[in-house]
């Protein structure tokens, strides 16, 4: 009877170890990360817009450059391929140099430089479709296109239709956070309304990719670089730290226009 129960007990001590045993190998498996999340775990930090040549300029057309007396711009300048003739800014207008493809430009201050000035058109056309090439965006059509009242932390933001700035819009974050806003349709900022700056956020490390045309309020303050497909319009008294840079018209209306340092 003896010998009995020890060899019942033996197979069951034996199922037991190697139970044990089999817990031990067993490895909990890797997470399946879906494609999206997968990018998000290597997504780089945002780089910055290689704006070339054209970043010089604090306003860069490709068919001229209307103004009503009297604006102020601080940098440069130019048109390109329309000759100087579009330019109607005058001279006493621009700290900086105002860049012609010949002598039609604004007398007697302008300056002959075709080669420059089809590098800069180059450079600016090249600049607005990395903008609007980045992908995986952090934010998707904020607030369904009115960003007024929000606070704007680095990072990519893309609009399927347009953007409207109906209040005041803080742009916060390091002075070396970049900021890429990505517009398929107009951008509008209404009058009076102001976009600052916090945290030591640089306007030259924001960039509007914007398809349609841009329309800056009256006497509204607006910050970062305009990479502008269609026409950048500034009505009266408006003003913007950053750069002009489109590939129609540039309108000015006793504006201040300054380049980021």
């Amino acid at each position: 009877m003896k010998l009995l129960k020890v060899s019942l007990f033996i197979p069951i001590l034996l199922v037991v170890i190697m139970t044990g045993c089999n817990k031990e190998l067993v490895t909990t498996p890797s997470p399946v990360l879906s494609p999206a999340e997968k990018a998000v775990v290597i997504k780089k930090p945002l780089a910055v817009v290689n704006l070339g040549v054209a970043g010089n300029f604090a306003i860069l057309s490709k068919s001229g450059i209307t103004d009503v007396y009297r604006s102020a711009i601080i940098g440069d300048i130019g048109t390109s391929p329309i000759t100087g003739a579009a330019i109607h800014v005058r001279c006493t207008e621009v700290t900086g140099t105002i860049y012609t493809v010949n002598a039609a430009g604004p007398l007697p201050c302008r300056v002959i430089n075709p080669s420059r000035l089809t590098t800069a058109v180059s450079n600016m056309q090249t600049a607005y479709t990395d903008a609007a090439g980045r992908s995986i965006p952090d934010f998707m059509n904020l607030g369904a296109g009115n960003i007024g009242g929000k606070t704007l932390t680095p990072g990519l933001y893309k609009f399927t239709s347009g953007v409207i700035i109906p209040t005041n819009v803080t742009i916060s974050g390091s002075s070396t956070a970049v900021w890429i806003f990505q517009v398929a349709g107009t951008l509008k900022m209404s009058s009076a309304v102001r976009i600052t700056l916090s945290g030591g956020a640089l306007a030259k490390n924001i960039f509007w990719q914007v398809a349609g045309a841009v329309t800056l309020g009256t006497t509204s303050h607006f910050e970062g670089n305009i990479l502008g497909q269609t026409g950048i319009n500034m009505q009266t008294g408006a003003s913007i730290n950053g750069r002009m840079l489109a590939q129609t018209a540039v309108t000015l209306q006793m504006n201040t226009v300054k380049k980021p340092l």
